[in-house]
């Protein structure tokens, strides 16, 4: 297996660490945790961007020295990532001899090659950013796109790279390799700013002194955006290491937000052609996090702390820090697909909590682990003869590693997850159906123990998948499994043979990992008389009334009493039984930019698998209620004659979100 690269951008030592920062290195740390698992050898990079006028401003204004404050706030980096788990191979300063050593010979190298040429370089400069922008990329009133500021009229003597000198190489580049910029969306967007005609870039700052000394030219320093990512072949070992970068380099991949994509993959790899060094393999830009819709900001205060979120999490839970950060890793991954903008929500946070992991995973092991304890004496009991349901449970169990193989090893974390849920589901499907306390009712031990085997079985396979998002949480299931070979020992080929699960293994009962969340809403005041909605029937299955069938009198509402109603247009993203009811499935919709779940009692006319992707109506605004352990917000809208309910729908395409009036 080809060797994997994998980096974030370097962080600025000035920023407060927020929900980007740690998405983008949780992504990439799953990434790296995932291509070990496949038996890759994998190099995961982080680090910090130490240079520039923001910290030279920064550091005067503490009273400090430039270096004096970077030495203060880059091991607070460091710490963070040591304590949500990140697994970097390497953490690199952009302070640090080895880095200024290669970012001074390969400024120097551009410049003997003709590609650095001295000039006055002038143009609309945001501070924040550290960048020129073009006036037609400016916003009204000529502020940076990027931070809403005003910008300012720059104008001084620079070394100038040519960059238009590339614009056509880097053109081919983006044309001919479709996967160089991920997703099409970014791709095409740096395509449309290379076609628009690439301006040539000063690459000095004459003004700036907190910097990396031009080497033939010591007054000018060099621009940070241009010696911030020369990080990238620094770590690798491109001076110290030539073997190691020979081996690394061809492979990597970087993980960046969308906002720094232009220097990443357009400047970037023209300045690599310009010294003569192939460019990454791949830039995976990822979207932006909203709150309410709007882009985070601690003046507006809507600033998501991680370590906050991860920290309430635990409280109100009960769940170990550790498993409550993997937690909130698997929502960031699960919630939004990797390049895309997503809204957070402490809402979604603690649904996920509860649906995914206290219901569907923590259940399984929470409901199997006993019946080991009672009935075969804390041991693994052996698996038995296949039969019956056991063949569906093993065929799920050969797809789900190359299923979810194809998504997570390519960045697309939210259905590579969906695959691992699904097994999942098959599995809770199974023990419900195979029902081992019924044979242990009827004296079958031997049935009741395949049962169970098959069970823990499948679980043994979930949680090898689940280690590179639940680094912390899959170590504890493996430890109540009982397995005595060790977890990281594990690999994907593990994964894919059943029977891996050793009989006789004594396991470890232990406390619920992911303990449900509490969060009934306390129920509304009901008028003297009042009774359940029709509608009201219809979603959790029971059976219509007369007044359903067309019989009876209606009770008549206002306009207004209408108006009260907020209908959508939803999408069905994911759809499953809901454990130990005939009727009812459990619905996970899309309205908009909003997911949520509502539980619906259609499982006897759908399969769940035939709502996926369809679009329904449903009660947006219907205050949550409790079905079956779920939690339902909202009602979808079906048709009931007392013999079967039919889905209402758009009879034509609509976007999800859109009201229905």
């Amino acid at each position: 297996m080809e060797p994997f690269y994998v980096t974030t951008p370097i962080y600025y030592v000035n920023d407060v660490p927020h929900i980007g920062h740690t998405y983008t290195t949780m992504a990439a740390d799953t990434i790296a945790r995932w291509k070990r698992l496949c038996g890759a050898e994998v190099f995961f990079l982080t680090g910090t961007d130490e240079h520039g006028v923001n910290i030279e401003r920064r550091a005067r204004e503490a009273g400090m020295s430039a270096q004096a404050w970077c030495d203060l706030i880059a091991p607070k980096w460091q710490a963070l990532w040591k304590r949500l788990g990140i697994s970097n191979d390497d953490f690199i300063r952009t302070t640090e001899p080895r880095h200024v050593r290669v970012a001074q010979h390969l400024f120097q190298r551009a410049y003997e090659r003709g590609a650095i040429y001295k000039g006055t370089y002038e143009g609309w400069y945001c501070p924040s950013c550290e960048a020129y922008y073009a006036e037609g990329e400016l916003l009204e009133g000529k502020t940076c796109p990027i931070h809403k500021r005003g910008v300012e009229w720059a104008a001084e003597e620079n070394y100038v790279f040519r960059l238009s000198q590339y614009q056509d190489w880097i053109l081919r580049k983006i044309e001919g390799d479709p996967q160089f910029i991920q997703p099409e969306t970014q791709r095409n967007e740096m395509l449309s700013f290379v076609r628009g005609g690439l301006r040539d870039l000063a690459v000095s700052r004459l003004s700036v002194k907190w910097g990396i000394p031009v080497p033939f030219d010591p007054a000018q320093t060099i621009y940070v955006w241009v010696e911030a990512l020369i990080n990238y072949v620094t770590a690798i070992g491109y001076l110290d290491h030539p073997e190691r970068y020979q081996r690394f380099w061809p492979q990597a991949h970087h993980l960046i937000g969308r906002d720094i994509n232009r220097f990443h993959s357009v400047i970037w790899p023209c300045f690599l052609e310009a010294v003569g060094l192939p460019s990454p393999k791949q830039v995976w830009v990822h979207g932006f996090w909203t709150v309410g819709g709007e882009k985070m900001s601690k003046t507006r205060g809507n600033f998501i702390d991680p370590i906050a979120e991860i920290t309430s999490l635990a409280a109100t839970s009960g769940a170990e820090w550790e498993v409550a950060a993997d937690a909130f890793r698997y929502t960031l991954l699960r919630e939004v697909p990797f390049g895309q903008d997503g809204d957070y929500s402490h809402a979604a946070l603690v649904h996920r909590f509860n649906a995914d992991l206290a219901n569907d995973f923590g259940n399984l092991l929470n409901r199997t682990l006993p019946l080991v304890d009672r009935h075969f004496g804390g041991r693994i009991p052996a698996p038995g003869a296949p039969q019956g349901p056991d063949g569906a449970l093993h065929a799920a169990a050969a797809a789900v590693p190359d299923a979810a193989d194809a998504r997570i090893g390519t960045f697309d974390f939210t259905r590579g997850l969906a695959e691992i849920w699904r097994f999942l589901g098959v599995a809770n499907k199974y023990i419900d159906e195979a029902a081992p306390w019924t044979a242990l009712k009827e004296g079958n031990s031997a049935r009741a123990g395949a049962i169970v085997y098959n069970t823990l079985e499948a679980l043994r396979i979930a949680t090898i998948l689940l280690t590179p998002v639940f680094p912390t949480a899959a170590q504890r299931v493996w430890g109540q499994l009982g397995i005595a070979a060790p977890l990281s020992a594990q690999r994907f080929a593990d994964a894919r043979v059943w029977g891996g699960l050793p009989a006789g293994a004594g396991i470890r009962l232990g406390a619920p990992l992911f303990p449900r969340i509490e969060t009934r809403p306390a129920p509304p005041p009901r008028r003297a008389g009042a009774g359940r909605t029709p509608s009201a029937r219809a979603a959790d299955g029971a059976g219509p009334s007369s007044s359903d069938k067309g019989g009876g009198a209606m009770s008549e509402i206002t306009i207004d009493d209408f108006n009260k109603v907020d209908l959508r247009v939803a999408e069905v993203l994911e759809a499953k039984r809901v454990a130990g009811a005939d009727k009812l499935l459990e619905l996970r919709i899309k309205i908009g930019e909003s997911t949520r779940t509502l539980v619906a009692g259609i499982a006897q006319q759908y399969a769940p698998e035939s709502l996926i992707g369809r679009k329904i109506v449903v009660v947006a605004n219907l205050q949550p209620r409790r079905l079956r352990g779920v939690e339902s917000q909202g009602m979808l809208l079906a048709a009931n004659d007392g013999t079967r309910a039919v889905l209402l729908a758009p009879d034509s395409d609509v976007p999800s979100g859109v009201r229905v009036s």
